[in-house]
């Protein structure tokens, strides 16, 4: 590899990228060890009951199969902390879909064909999936994801927002959307004679390790979890999901290696989705823009197995200075699979309808959607009154306004017209929270000049192998090529999952200290390091994870014009521009990577991606990618990402944020507003469908 330099922020390119494109990255599937056996689940066919009887005398008898595990027959575990994982315990379902056996054969074909000869009976209960505003079960929970209070309020925002001269009150509705990473959860293990090694599609083998000693009452020490290469995850690989759980056991049941690999329209019953929200904000500002009531109400739903709020009304807590405030959470206990984390869970959401509901507020003031928000700039966060750490919201506006040609826009709906085309551009803020964890890593010189640094993180795709060895590079004051990471290994020293936009802050920092500490220890060394090299090791706990006196957020703003077809309803994204604040960025290419593959995700949110709940049948009608619509290459047109320089010291040792999950944080707003500006008609439920276009048209 040549050397690309050591300073952080230069554009060095993948270090697996060539064993990417030219399939020498192994992924969880590919590890074909002798005698390896597949398994394939059996999903629940009813939403609620009880599984009565189940048949296996016909999967048994096809060629091949070597087990079939119910909850009759399959080992007993300890309960996890997660009971999504709680597989084949029990005869009760708890949602369509929830695995309710799995077959074990030879060739993944004998599997697959032998659980579709599983039968079994239910007795079935009445079931409900439908989430409204004004559900009878809905409750306040005390803490949303993230661990956020549920409810924060301020003043009086009701006689607040009734005093208000211009007001707005709306409703906005995201529906269920799923993760569907390239690739599916897939998880390959392995009984030695004392030793349990499993290769996992995970974001972080850390946890995965402690959840499978937990359940199979093993020490840590026995079991080994690699997650080398991992095809994207979104979030939905975040922690242990039931293929893993499945692997082992069948591996411990048959004697054999056994590969796991969920088929995709299984996906959004076991892995997560991002839960519909439902919201209502109310704005109310004096005649110059200035807000005076903010209130941003939530309902969602949950499943009955386990309790997971989506935090949508928690941005709404950061971004605007409004002296009166009220942001809540509802949520409903339904007969559905269990949401989790989805790229930017709550601020994905949450930033749709804030800013959608600022742009109707700009228009009803008649004022610039830029320089609404630029007057509503808080001096601290207007939650609980910290300073921030730094906040370059406004800079990211104006730059971005400036790139966009921002100032030679009608702000009339419906002014541009081409043909049976009209034209419309909009804007939307982004904001995404710093978060970093504890971590540990150790960094090794070698007697030939050249350093190691190890530590168990995960790259998913967004390049930490990189980005460490150039922080690494950087501690050591060396070239970047004489350094080289080994991740994804439970054995190497821990390390939190990749998620939450944290990876690289929490594993940076360790790197940063390790590597540091190493070369105080050759600068007191004369000579080469001796023939085993010398080391040193960090550990952040007590630092990365203190109490900050700061807030601490990376921001953004999103540009976006749009073509809408009036004779088709068609929406077509003619340009997106995101200019971002996120701290030091520490690799260019990397980053840029990560921003537009957010705003491109953010483009699916606004116009393709939408899952619906059968009432009857209870489950996702969009299960893969036939009718789940992801964007495509011909659908990313122009696609823009730029960042401002920002120092901030109150971060870690790198001065970074995270930048993974704030390129897709108000991208489906700007494209929301833009759509209102060409049409003239708001609409307020994603995704703006060609025949929710068409009916707004036509009314």
């Amino acid at each position: 590899m040549a050397t690309t330099g050591t300073a952080l922020g230069a554009p060095a390119e993948r270090r697996e990228g060539r064993l990417k494109v030219t399939g020498g990255a192994r992924y969880a599937a590919e590890h074909s060890l002798p005698g390896r056996a597949h398994a394939w689940p059996v999903p629940a066919a009813v939403v609620r009951g009880r599984v009565t009887a189940v048949d296996t005398s016909a999967a048994k008898s096809t060629p091949g199969v070597l087990a079939v595990l119910t909850h009759e027959n399959a080992p007993r575990l300890a309960e996890p902390e997660d009971p999504t994982l709680a597989v084949l315990q029990n005869p009760d379902v708890p949602h369509r879909g929830w695995f309710v056996a799995l077959v074990v054969a030879e060739s993944l074909e004998a599997a697959r064909a032998a659980a579709a000869a599983v039968r079994v009976e239910y007795a079935a209960q009445d079931h409900d999936v439908t989430l409204t505003a004004d559900h009878a079960q809905a409750y306040e929970p005390e803490t949303v994801n993230g661990g956020y209070p549920a409810r924060r309020e301020h003043g009086h925002p009701e006689s607040a927002f009734g005093s208000a001269a211009v007001r707005v009150d709306v409703a906005y509705r995201v529906p269920p959307l799923h993760n569907h990473p390239m690739e599916p959860h897939t998880s390959t293990a392995h009984w030695g004679r004392d030793h349990l090694t499993v290769y996992t599609s995970s974001q972080g083998g850390t946890a995965v390790r402690g959840t499978l000693a937990e359940m199979f009452g093993l020490p840590e020490e026995r079991i080994t979890v690699v997650a080398e290469h991992v095809g994207g995850g979104f979030g939905s690989k975040g922690t242990p999901r039931p293929d893993v759980v499945l692997a082992v056991m069948a591996s411990r049941e048959t004697g054999r290696p056994v590969t796991v690999a969920l088929p995709r329209r299984l996906l959004p019953a076991v892995v997560g989705h991002r839960a519909p929200t439902l919201h209502r904000i109310r704005l109310g500002a004096d005649p110059e823009g200035r807000l005076i009531s903010l209130s941003h109400e939530v309902t969602t739903h949950t499943s009955r197995v386990k309790e997971f709020v989506e935090q949508a009304a928690v941005p709404a807590r950061i971004m605007y200075a409004a002296p009166h405030s009220l942001t809540t959470h509802q949520v409903v206990a339904l007969d559905v699979p269990t949401p989790s984390w989805m790229r930017a869970p709550g601020e994905a959401p949450g930033m749709y309808a804030l800013e959608s509901a600022m742009d109707e507020l700009a228009g009803a003031l008649g004022m610039d959607p830029v320089e609404l928000r630029v007057r509503n700039e808080p001096e601290r966060e207007p939650d609980t009154g910290k300073p921030f750490s730094s906040r370059h919201l406004v800079d990211c506006l104006r730059e971005g306004a400036r790139r966009f040609d921002w100032s030679r826009r009608d702000p009339r709906p419906r002014s541009r017209a081409e043909g049976s085309l009209l034209v419309g551009t909009g804007v939307a803020a982004a904001t995404y929270p710093v978060l970093v964890w504890p971590s540990t890593a150790q960094a090794r010189a070698l007697p030939d000049g050249t350093f190691v640094v190890r530590l168990n993180a995960t790259d998913i795709g967004t390049g930490a192998r990189t980005v460490l060895a150039q922080i690494a590079a950087d501690a050591l004051g060396v070239p970047l090529d004489r350094v080289r990471t080994e991740v994804g290994d439970s054995d190497l020293p821990s390390a939190p999952l990749a998620g939450g936009s944290s990876g690289t802050a929490s594993w940076g920092w360790a790197v940063h200290e390790a590597c540091a500490r190493l070369a105080a220890r050759l600068a007191d060394h004369a000579g080469p390091p001796p023939g085993k090299g010398l080391s040193a090791r960090a550990d952040t706990a007590g630092q990365a994870d203190a109490e900050s006196s700061y807030s601490r957020h990376a921001f953004g703003a999103h540009f976006a014009e749009v073509c809408v077809d009036t004779v088709t309803g068609e929406v077509r994204v003619r340009r997106l521009l995101g200019v971002f604040a996120a701290g030091r960025i520490l690799n260019a290419r990397t980053a840029r990577s990560q921003f537009v593959g957010g705003m491109t995700m953010g483009l699916g949110m606004a116009l393709t991606e939408g899952s619906t709940l059968d009432p009857v049948f209870g489950d996702f009608v969009e299960s893969d990618l036939a009718l789940y619509h992801v964007p495509a290459h011909a659908d990313v047109r122009r696609i823009e990402a730029h960042w401002i320089d920002e120092a901030d010291a109150h971060l870690n040792p790198m001065g970074s944020k995270g930048i993974g999950e704030i390129g897709i944080v108000g991208t489906a707003a700007a494209i929301g507003n833009a759509v209102h500006h060409a049409i003239g008609v708001r609409l307020r439920e994603l995704p703006l469908t060609p025949d929710k276009v068409l009916s707004a048209l036509a009314g």
